[in-house]
């Protein structure tokens, strides 16, 4: 009983062991840069699987003389239009004798600026704008463009690509970015709604008493009717009757109007 409960404790650590391997470079690479890849892959349309690979390959994933000393992951030159920081470095320019010289390299201040600028470069030149028409999941297509547009004079830069991207399944990166790009159009848009201001309410409320006071009918002034006399019908032959008052009444009606002029 003894000797199992020694081998079973002997599998588990085997097992242990192999589940806990230290990560190689270019994983804790990958693991910190493959957000800002995706990220740009959104923004620009290059494949996250892309910028990883050649950032893993340019840098040595992280630890080359450019990347520790100038940020800079992807091996971009100055040009001439840079107008940033530079740092010198010998790669593969020549002089007239044949012999190498120091290139001008970008520097930034941070690797997430080499990455965003990576985007940036292949974006704004003529050269590699035919990349942007291929499916967003042909990494294939584009690491042979990159090799025809002449990013790299290397002759077996796109195998290598290829490979660094199907040995650590880079490719996957893309399918996360396509999958949620596809939620977002299939997710229904919600209705904007508008925050009113006290002063939008005040002014809708005036409109809408100015639109009450157009629209409410007015009411119709009243007239008064003429009052009709009625006067006696005259008839031919027939003697009108008028009424007349007595002297006795009209002397009553005008005795309590008479004023004493003396006493």
């Amino acid at each position: 009983m003894k000797r199992i409960l020694e081998s079973v404790f002997v599998l588990v650590l085997g097992f242990c062991f192999i589940n806990t391997r230290p990560a190689t470079v270019q994983e804790r690479y990958m693991d910190r840069f493959k957000n800002i890849a995706m990220e740009e892959m959104k923004r620009s349309g290059i494949p996250a699987s892309i910028k990883m690979a050649q950032g893993i390959m340019e840098s040595m994933a992280g630890r080359s003389e450019l990347a520790v000393n100038a940020n800079n992951h992807f091996g971009i030159k100055c040009k001439a239009n840079w107008q940033g920081g530079t740092y010198l470095y010998v790669d593969d320019d020549r002089d007239s004798s044949g012999n190498l010289v120091q290139s001008c390299f970008r520097l930034y201040q941070s690797p997430e600026d080499s990455y965003y600028d990576h985007s940036e470069f292949l974006k704004n030149r003529s050269r590699y704008k035919s990349l942007f028409s291929l499916p967003a999941h042909d990494y294939q297509g584009w690491a042979n463009g990159l090799k025809r547009a002449g990013y790299a004079t290397d002759p077996n830069y796109a195998t290598k690509l290829i490979q660094t991207i199907e040995k650590y399944n880079l490719y996957v990166l893309d399918q996360e970015v396509m999958a949620a790009q596809l939620a977002d159009l299939k997710a229904p848009s919600k209705p904007e709604t508008k925050v009113e201001t006290p002063s939008d309410l005040s002014l809708d409320l005036l409109k809408l008493e100015a639109e009450k006071r157009v629209h409410q009918p007015t009411q119709p002034m009243a007239v008064k009717s003429p009052q009709l006399i009625q006067r006696p019908v005259v008839k031919p032959g027939i003697p009108v009757k008028v009424k007349q008052e007595s002297n006795q009444t009209s002397r009553k009606k005008g005795k309590g109007k008479r004023k004493k002029l003396y006493k």
